[in-house]
C-alpha cells in the first residue's frame, strides 16, 4: 500500500539567499532519487523556513518496479566464433548484464541476428533502500558556501541539530553527523515547543500548532496580506520589493507585519537615499502616499506574534533613527566636497592593475564619448555636455553616501552636481550613465546619458578584452555581458546611429593609443563582434522563430537597430504561405552564384529575353534596393520583385552553358542578385513546416 515519506533537515539559521535554490534543489535530487531507484509516487512537496529544510512524498510505492527488459548486445558474427562458441565480446556482454552465458539467446532485428539477455530484477521494498537513499540525498546536497562545527568531518551549510524521517508512521533509520533521524521536529524558536509528527500528512498542521508556517507560499500570501490590510487602513501605499519580500520570507517561520514612524526632519534627505538605508540595512519597506513621495512611516516583518509589538516597533524605530542619523551625516559632509576635489581623488583608487585607475578610465571614457558624440552629428552645446559629464560622471564613488550605500552611485552624484550648480544634462547624465542597471532597467531618457552609458561600457569590454578577460561559461567577474547587453539595449531603444564596428574601432583607438593593448587590435574586435553577436541573439530570441534569428544572424549584425527590424520584418513575411517560394529561389540564386569567378556583367554577352529580363529588373530593384534599405519591410518587399524573373530565367535559360564567357556572365549576374539577397538574410536556413 502506497505510503507517504518525509524528511525534514532542521538546522541552525540558514542565510536568506540560500533558502530557494536549496528548496528547489531538494525537489529535484529527491524526484530524481526515486525515478533511479523506480519509486512511483504521486507529487513531491518541498518546505522551507530559516531553520529547516523539508520534503514530503505522496503516495510513494511500497516496493519499487520489477523489471524485465530484453537487452541487445553485439550481432551474431561477433558473438559466435567459426565452432559456434561465444567469443571474448558475447562471455563480455553477459557479465555486463549480471547473467551467465548460457542465458545469451539470438533474435533477428531487421534482417541482423543479434545476442539478446533478458534482464530480469525484482523490485526491494521500499522502507529497505529509503534509510541509505535519504542520507545519500542529503549529504549530496550542495550550498555556495558550508562549514564545520564541533569535532564533526562533515561540512554542511549550516550545523544538523535535528532530523525527520518518516515513512507512513515508520521511523526511517539513518544518521548524519551524529544527529539521529526519529519523529521529533521542533517549532518556533521562542514561542513553539518540540512536536511530534505522527506521520507525513500532518506535518504542516502540527508544525502549525507551534507557531510555523512551514509551507513558503503560504508564508508570502500571509506577509501580502497583512501588508495589504494595513495599506488599505492607513491609505498608504507600501512599496514591496520581490527581492525583499523573497529574503523577509526566508527571515521569519510566523510572519507578523508592524509598522513605525521616524523624524520627518529626515525627509529633507533624498527619497533614494532614505529607501536604500531602509532596504539594505533593516529589511524595512518604505511607505509611499499616491503621489509616491515617502512618508515618515516604515514597514517590517516581525518573525513572531502580536505579543509585545509596541516595544517591538519602539526598538526598530530607535534603529532606524540611529541609520537615518548616519546617512544625514554623510549627506550633508558630502556637500562640502568639491567635484574637483573628487574628481582628482579618483585617480588613488584602482580600477584594474593592467588598466590603471579610475582617473584612467575617466579619461578614455572622455575620449571615447567626444567621438561618439562627434559620429552622432551633435550640436555644440550637446558636446560641451558630454565632455563636462565624461570628466565628472564617477566623482561620487569617492562620497561618503555611496560608500556607505554602493548602490546609491548615480544617485547620489546627480543629486550633489545638481547642487553644486551643474547644467541639468550633466547632472543627469551622472547617473543615466550607469543604465540599464539590470534586466527590464531603461536606457538612458538623455542623449548626453546614452552617449557616457555607451563610452562607460565600451571602455570596459575593451579593455577588459584587450588584456585578456573574456567572460567563459557561468564566470563573468566584471559584468562583461551585462555591459554588453546594456549597449545593445542602448541602442535598440534610443536608435543612435551607430554600428557596432564603429563604436569598438573608437575604443579600441583610445586604448591602443594608451598602450593597453596586450593582443592584436583585430583580434580583440573580432572576439568582441562574436560576444555581442551573442547579446543581439539573445534579444531576438524572445520574440522570434529559431531559424528566422540563425537566416538574419548570418547576414551580420552591425547595425543592431536595422538587425531587429529586418528578423521582425522578416517573422511577418515566413507566416505567409506563399514566401515559401520566394525563399527557395532566393535559395537557387545563392547556390548557382557561389561558383561564379567574378562579378562583372556584360550586357552584350546575354544570348535570351529571359536573362536580359532579369538584369533589367535586378538593376531597377537593385536602387530600390539600396535606397528603402533601412526600412526593413520595404526592402524585403522589393527583394521580392525579382522572384518572378528569377523563375523565368531558370526555367528558360542554361546557366552553365558550355561557352565559357556566356556562363561566368550569367553566374556574374547571378553574382550580385545573391549579394543583395545575402546582404538581408540566408534564406537557406530558415525551416519550413512538410
Amino acid at each position: 500500500m502506497p505510503k507517504d515519506i518525509l524528511l525534514e533537515l532542521g538546522l541552525e539559521e540558514v542565510p536568506a539567499r540560500f533558502m530557494r535554490p536549496a528548496m528547489e534543489q531538494l525537489q529535484s535530487r529527491m524526484e530524481r532519487w526515486l525515478t533511479e531507484s523506480r519509486i512511483g509516487f504521486a507529487s513531491i512537496q518541498v518546505y522551507g523556513t530559516p531553520r529547516r529544510l523539508a520534503v514530503i512524498v505522496r503516495e510513494a510505492a511500497d516496493k519499487q518496479t520489477d523489471i524485465h527488459e530484453e537487452v541487445k548486445g553485439p550481432a551474431r558474427k561477433i558473438a559466435l566464433d567459426e565452432n559456434g562458441a561465444w567469443t571474448k565480446a558475447a562471455l563480455g556482454f553477459a557479465r555486463s548484464q549480471g547473467i551467465e552465458p548460457e542465458q545469451l539467446f539470438l533474435k533477428e532485428l531487421n534482417g541482423v541476428e543479434y545476442v539478446y539477455a533478458n534482464k530480469s530484477s525484482i523490485g526491494t521494498e521500499t522502507s529497505a533502500v529509503l534509510g541509505d537513499g535519504l542520507a545519500s540525498l542529503i549529504q549530496a546536497m550542495t550550498f555556495p558556501k558550508n562549514m564545520r562545527w564541533g569535532d564533526k568531518e562533515m561540512r554542511y551549510v549550516r550545523p544538523i541539530r535535528w532530523i525527520v524521517a518518516l515513512h507512513g508512521t515508520d521511523i526511517v533509520p539513518l544518521e548524519i553527523a551524529g544527529v539521529q533521524a526519529g519523529n521529533i521536529s521542533r517549532g518556533h524558536r521562542f514561542l513553539g515547543a518540540e512536536v511530534t509528527i505522527d506521520e507525513p500528512a500532518h506535518y504542516v498542521e502540527r508544525l502549525r500548532e507551534q507557531y510555523v508556517i512551514a509551507d513558503a507560499d503560504e508564508r508570502v500570501a500571509e506577509i501580502t496580506r497583512q501588508i495589504d490590510a494595513l495599506a488599505a487602513e492607513k491609505g498608504w501605499h507600501i512599496a514591496v520589493k520581490d527581492d525583499l519580500l523573497e529574503e523577509v520570507l526566508f527571515l521569519v517561520e510566523y510572519p507578523t507585519v508592524l509598522y513605525g514612524t521616524f523624524d520627518e526632519a529626515f525627509l529633507h534627505i533624498p527619497q533614494d537615499v532614505l529607501i536604500t538605508s531602509m532596504r539594505e540595512h533593516q529589511r524595512y519597506f518604505p511607505v509611499l502616499n499616491a503621489e509616491r513621495q515617502l512618508l515618515p512611516f516604515f514597514v517590517t516583518v516581525r518573525n513572531g506574534d502580536a505579543t509585545g509589538l509596541d516595544q517591538v516597533v519602539k526598538g526598530n524605530e530607535k534603529v532606524l533613527r540611529a541609520r537615518l542619523s548616519d546617512a544625514k551625516f554623510f549627506y550633508e559632509e558630502d556637500q562640502k566636497l568639491r567635484i574637483i576635489d573628487c574628481v582628482h581623488k579618483l585617480d588613488s583608487i584602482v580600477f584594474h592593475e593592467e588598466l590603471g585607475t579610475i582617473g584612467d578610465k575617466i579619461r578614455r571614457l572622455h575620449a571615447i564619448a567626444d567621438a561618439l558624440a562627434l559620429a552622432v552629428e551633435t550640436d555644440r552645446e550637446t558636446a560641451l555636455w558630454v565632455s563636462r559629464a565624461a570628466d565628472i560622471c564617477k566623482f561620487d564613488l569617492v562620497t561618503q553616501m555611496v560608500y556607505e550605500f554602493p548602490e546609491l552611485q548615480g544617485m547620489m552624484g546627480e543629486d550633489y552636481a545638481r547642487k553644486a550648480g551643474e547644467p541639468e544634462a550633466v547632472a543627469r547624465a551622472i547617473n543615466e550613465h550607469y543604465k540599464p542597471r539590470y534586466s527590464g532597467d531603461p536606457a538612458p531618457d538623455t542623449l548626453v546619458g546614452c552617449i557616457i552609458s555607451l563610452a562607460d561600457k565600451l571602455d570596459t569590454l575593451v579593455g577588459c578584452f584587450a588584456i585578456g578577460i573574456i567572460p567563459t561559461g557561468s564566470q563573468d567577474p566584471y559584468g562583461l555581458r551585462r555591459q554588453a547587453t546594456g549597449i545593445v539595449q542602448v541602442l535598440l531603444e534610443r536608435g543612435l546611429p551607430l554600428t557596432l564596428h564603429m563604436m569598438l574601432d573608437i575604443a579600441l583607438d583610445v586604448h591602443e593609443k594608451a598602450q593597453l593593448l596586450k593582443r592584436s587590435s583585430e583580434e580583440v574586435r573580432r572576439d568582441l563582434i562574436e560576444f555581442f553577436g551573442l547579446r543581439v541573439k539573445n534579444v531576438l530570441a524572445d520574440t522570434v522563430r529559431y531559424d528566422v534569428v540563425d537566416a538574419i544572424m548570418a547576414s551580420g549584425y552591425d547595425d543592431v537597430k536595422q538587425t531587429v527590424a529586418r528578423a521582425e520584418a522578416l517573422m511577418q513575411a515566413v507566416a505567409a504561405e506563399e514566401f515559401k517560394l520566394t525563399a527557395e529561389s532566393f535559395n537557387r540564386v545563392c547556390n548557382l552564384a557561389a561558383k561564379a569567378e567574378s562579378e562583372a556583367i556584360d550586357p552584350d554577352r546575354f544570348e535570351h529575353d529571359a536573362e536580359r529580363e532579369l538584369f533589367e529588373r535586378w538593376s531597377e530593384v537593385h536602387q530600390a534596393y539600396e535606397a528603402a534599405f533601412a526600412d526593413a519591410s520595404k526592402a524585403l518587399a522589393v527583394l521580392g520583385r525579382l522572384q518572378d524573373p528569377v523563375n523565368r530565367f531558370f526555367d528558360q535559360v542554361m546557366v552553365m552553358a558550355e561557352d565559357e564567357a556566356v556562363r561566368a556572365n550569367r553566374l556574374a549576374l547571378l553574382a550580385n542578385i545573391a549579394a543583395d539577397i545575402r546582404r538581408y538574410a540566408d534564406f537557406s536556413k530558415l525551416v519550413w513546416a512538410s
